[in-house]
């Protein structure tokens, strides 16, 4: 190795690299099932996020039922709703599944950010439409 590629070598060594920025992938949107019926009705009983996501809940050594951390209930704007983690597509593909034929079968609103929406379509109550036309 001639005398300027070591000196070329050892400046190269000395001399810190850049520091690589990892990104994180950016989390997928939730998939928001909400306890209104496509007619505008409030959707009976009215515990049924809770019984919903019951069909995946686990029993902590305290004897506690803890609901999976991929299907949630909510109260989001005053609607009942369950909050479906996109990640239950590819480790439970059925309960997934279930759960949107769930609200398709009762005809519940399902707000899912990926999905191109109708023209015609608004996620927000009737009764806040109501209020934010005042």
């Amino acid at each position: 190795m001639s005398e300027s590629a070591a000196a070329v070598a050892i400046q190269a060594a000395a001399t810190p690299a850049a520091p690589v920025v990892a990104t994180a992938p950016a989390p997928k949107p939730r998939i928001v099932i909400q306890g209104i019926t496509l007619q505008g009705r409030a959707f009976r009983p009215s515990d049924w996020s809770e019984r919903l996501c019951g069909i995946m809940v686990t029993f902590g050594g305290d004897r506690h039922t803890r609901y999976s951390p991929h299907v949630q209930p909510m109260i989001l704007d005053g609607v009942r709703c369950v909050v479906v983690e996109p990640a239950l597509a590819e480790i439970e593909p059925r309960a997934y599944r279930f759960l949107l034929d769930f609200a398709k079968d009762n005809e519940l609103t399902v707000i899912d950010p990926t999905a191109e929406a109708p023209a015609d379509f608004c996620p927000i109550p009737g009764s806040a439409l109501e209020k934010l036309a005042r």
